[in-house]
């Protein structure tokens, strides 16, 4: 990977001091059927637009407003694909303030129902890509969704 990838999703254990962040990930579909992926700013790696839930949002209403705030679309939610915890992949170590933090995403798909494509600060790029045709420096919580998408598995708890 680089060495702020290696850092921040060093295989780690979790202890005490983890925190459990409940996050949104999103599958973003133009009208082609590409996906939407960013190359996202923090570590230099792929992975699907999305973020924290914020206290007393739902996570249809945070995949709107994190697609909304990184990616300058409004869109419409299509379908669950799963809910990802395994902590083998998903305990990160953020750079800024070095919270240790257990992801438990909900990753779901959308399609693209108004806006323009912007640019935010979290990202270093965002581009659509061919289904089957992802690049292969993705962060590892996007991984196994990955994985899932282009086996068309959806409802998955893992």
């Amino acid at each position: 990977m680089n060495p702020i990838a290696d850092r921040m999703f060093a295989c780690r254990s979790a202890d005490e001091h983890t925190r459990i962040r409940l996050g949104v990930g999103v599958f973003l579909l133009n009208a082609e059927r590409k996906v939407l992926l960013e190359k996202r700013s923090d570590c230099g790696l792929w992975g699907l637009p999305g973020g924290g839930v914020e206290p007393g949002e739902s996570v249809h209403a945070a995949a709107a407003r994190e697609v909304r705030e990184e990616t300058g679309f409004e869109i419409q939610i299509t379908r669950m694909i799963g809910v990802y915890s395994e902590p083998k992949d998903r305990i990160v170590t953020f750079q800024d303030n070095g919270d240790v933090v257990h992801r438990i995403d909900v990753i779901v798909e959308a399609e693209i129902v108004s806006g323009k494509l912007v640019l935010s600060h979290e990202s270093e790029e965002l581009r659509f890509f061919e289904r089957g045709k992802f690049p292969s420096e993705v962060c590892p919580p996007a991984v196994i969704p990955l994985q899932d998408y282009l086996n068309g598995v959806s409802g998955v708890l893992r």
